[in-house]
């Protein structure tokens, strides 16, 4: 056919095996059952070029993988250094912070870009990973430190002195937080390392959602303690007695990791402004932050 020429409105069997790069035996298969636009005349079969085409094409977006659109929310667990430095960094991320579980819960449905994490696994005797690789395999996700944490027992100032350790609570009222917190788990294992259970102390009925609401508890006189961080002990003037260095980690969309909502944060976090947040909220050390602790797909 010369280049003036239109293409012919339809294409043979052979042509077809051609185009697809098929044995011909295939194009008769998908011809019989349907799967292909086609015509038999005269006994042959020929396929229209223009639907062939749109057939093509089809085939080639049903295959495509959809693009997922995350929301720029960062999910997980509730880290005062955190909260503070999205909404200082000026990076438009929203929060929805309802613990780590449920953070870990909505990274791997697409519902965030990013979740915090402080998940205690005593087999490894470390944070976080064996819960992500087995909820995220597969997953283009990084989980990447953003800080340790000094967590214990912020307590009533009537207490100080007479609480060393969680068995020095039993009997006391303790904050209760929502069954996705890494609080929560960990409190399960402190209980079981000192020999006791739930039983022996008493968890008020209403949950404690965030680490400043945990801390609130007990300033306002609802509770005599709360499994809580340093910080927020400062922050409300109480005491604190200190039971475990712990990981926050930031789980985060790999593509994510590099639009201008997450480097807005992470460069804030490079910032003087945010070394002195933290040190001045006390309780965190901020040196591994953004080290790399597990790597997905």
């Amino acid at each position: 056919m010369s280049p003036d020429q239109d293409p012919p409105p339809f294409l043979t069997t052979k042509e077809v095996a051609a185009l697809l790069r098929v044995k011909e035996r295939k194009v008769y298969d998908l011809a019989a059952e349907g799967e292909i636009p086609c015509r038999r005349l005269t006994g042959k079969l020929l396929f229209p070029r223009l639907e062939l085409e749109a057939w093509l094409a089809g085939s080639a977006a049903s295959k495509a993988e959809p693009k997922t659109v995350r929301p720029n929310v960062v999910a997980g667990s509730h880290d005062p250094l955190l909260d503070w430095a999205i909404r200082e960094s000026g990076s438009g991320l929203a929060t929805f912070f309802d613990g780590s579980l449920d953070g870990l819960e909505r990274v791997a449905m697409a519902e965030a870009i990013a979740a915090g994490l402080h998940v205690f696994e005593p087999a490894r005797d470390d944070w976080n990973r064996n819960h992500v690789a087995g909820k995220l395999a597969g997953q283009d996700v990084v989980l990447v430190e953003w800080a340790k944490r000094q967590r214990g027992f912020v307590l009533q100032p009537a207490l100080a002195g007479q609480v060393s350790s969680l068995a020095d609570l039993s009997g006391r009222r303790l904050v209760q937080r929502q069954a996705t917190a890494g609080s929560a788990l960990l409190l399960d294992h402190l209980l079981k390392q000192a020999g006791l259970t739930r039983e022996d102390i008493t968890l008020l009925p209403a949950l404690a959602r965030t680490e400043t609401e945990a801390a609130a508890s007990v300033a306002a006189g609802e509770a005599d303690a709360a499994l809580g961080l340093e910080a927020m002990a400062r922050q409300f003037g109480l005491p604190f007695v200190p039971a475990i260095e712990e990981r926050f980690d930031l789980i985060v969309d790999r593509r994510s990791w590099f639009e201008a909502p997450l480097q807005a944060l992470l460069a804030f976090s490079r910032t003087s402004a945010f070394a002195e947040k933290a040190q001045a909220l006390g309780g965190y050390d901020i040196s591994a932050l953004g080290a790399v602790q597990w790597n997905g797909a």
